[in-house]
């Protein structure tokens, strides 16, 4: 929480609002709750003006007991916004230097409240970015409403399809890896057509026709078919001297024949089978959690000190959650499904938490996780390095590599939030890390338009 008695220490930014709200409540701050809502949350200060100088005074506020029964009239009128997430707690009356102001703290949205609109209508679907609020674009807008779905986005039935769209040279294959994971199992009789019901692969039509489902079509299609549904599919995997991609005739273009042509390249530069399950993991957890009409496709890079994987969407958890495992929430369940009948995941959300883990154990350097929004992307780095080595790891900052960890991130956000600015002695001293990698992190937060450098050297979010 901000230290509202020096309230002139604070600058707005990318978390914290300012409004002066002494002619009612401004319609303005439905952008910006929106904007929170959809992004990192904020704090919203009403009664507070912004001077010349961008230091935050407080004015008082005539009757803030108006304003706040106002806001909770509109903010719980689904009429007026789409879902009012906040708690009691959450809007209060403070006095400051002897004026009365009022603090409003925004949670970040779960996926299936979002996307948080106002004034009854969709177009008016903010997010925040180092700019200010931003009215989303109908990209934005449709991947939050996709991922808000309960039912997961792989699991849509295809009717204009029948299963001839399937390749079933995928389909002979992977069943060749399931009677390796389960010998004897009770769908090893089945005819394809059958095993491809059983494993959610195909649905039934209303009109008893048999249709490939979203992930069926992904994991065994042909990428001709895959990209007349997912026109901005795409996957891509570089080396030093060999790129493979969906569209370049490599078996089928499917998720499947991709998994298992870049599994064979990556794992050749890791020594042994605990890097490898964990690696595997990586790539499944890239694959299985990509949004597939997202731009930019799904990307993997290795390089001889690192190995990347990207792919279009965010995390629909937070996460420090999905670092600590335990809970699980992929963006395309049936594709995690069959990657689970092969041995790939548990589905209980510990896949990441055991890279982690493996490449710790092992003396690797850690693994990082870098979200960047507008576009949406996930990064997914794996070091292939020991800790403390000298020589790889000042390769490693030559080529830029992430030496932060998200909760790294997380924590110096939170930070910023808090406190109006902080020196780069105090955010190392906060974090417990190397010069070098807070620097590499600030780098990283100033380029994405999160946080910025002070004349005096400080550091504090951008507005």
């Amino acid at each position: 929480m901000i230290d509202l008695q020096h309230l002139e220490q604070y600058r707005e930014n990318n978390r914290i609002e300012a409004k002066r709200a002494l002619g009612g409540l401004p319609h303005s701050i439905w952008e910006t709750y929106s904007s929170f809502a959809n992004t990192l949350g904020g704090i919203i200060l009403l009664g507070v003006v912004e001077h010349k100088d961008k230091t935050l005074h407080t004015v008082n506020l005539p009757d803030p007991e108006e304003l706040v029964s106002e806001f909770w009239e509109i903010v719980r009128n689904p009429r007026l916004t789409s879902v009012n997430i906040l708690s009691a707690n959450d809007v209060r009356i403070e006095e400051v230097n002897g004026d009365r102001i009022i603090v409003i703290t925004v949670p970040r949205a779960e996926r299936f409240y979002k996307p948080v609109y106002v004034d009854g209508n969709p177009v008016n679907t903010y997010r925040r970015s180092g700019e200010g609020d931003y009215r989303c674009t109908q990209e934005e807008y449709q991947a939050m409403v996709r991922d808000a779905a309960y039912a997961t986005q792989d699991m849509q039935r295809l009717e204009q399809y029948d299963v001839s769209v399937f390749n079933f040279s995928s389909v002979k294959r992977y069943r060749e890896r399931v009677r390796e994971s389960h010998p004897n199992h009770v769908w090893e009789a089945l005819d394809d057509e059958e095993f491809l019901f059983k494993i959610g692969a195909v649905s039934i039509g209303e009109q008893g026709g048999r249709h490939p489902t979203a992930g069926g079509l992904l994991m065994f299609g042909t990428a001709r078919r895959i990209r007349e549904v997912y026109p901005a599919y795409s996957l891509d995997y570089r080396e030093e001297e060999r790129q493979l991609v969906s569209s370049s005739g490599d078996r089928g273009g499917n998720v499947f024949d991709f998994y298992e042509a870049v599994y064979e390249r990556i794992t050749t530069a890791l020594p042994n089978r605990r890097l490898r399950m964990a690696a595997r993991e990586a790539l499944a957890n890239c694959l299985v959690n990509a949004d597939y009409y997202g731009e930019g496709g799904v990307v993997i890079i290795k390089r001889a000190d690192r190995i990347v994987l990207s792919n279009p969407g965010d995390f629909r958890i937070e996460v420090a959650a999905a670092k600590s495992g335990g809970f699980s929430d992929p963006r395309n369940g049936l594709l995690m499904k069959m990657f689970n009948l092969i041995d790939i995941g548990d589905g209980a959300g510990s896949g990441i938490p055991n890279i982690f883990y493996t490449w710790k154990r092992h003396g690797w350097s850690e693994p990082t996780i870098k979200q960047t929004v507008h576009p949406n992307r996930i990064e997914f780095l794996l070091p292939l390095m020991k800790r403390g080595d000298k020589v790889t790891r000042i390769k490693q900052e030559g080529k830029k590599a992430e030496m932060k960890s998200a909760l790294k991130r997380a924590m110096l956000i939170d930070y910023l939030t808090d406190h109006a600015e902080g020196s780069f002695e105090s955010l190392n001293k906060l974090l417990g890390v190397k010069p070098s990698n807070l620097r590499k992190l600030l780098d990283d937060l100033t380029a994405e338009g999160i946080v910025e450098a002070t004349e005096n050297g400080t550091y504090r979010l951008r507005y």
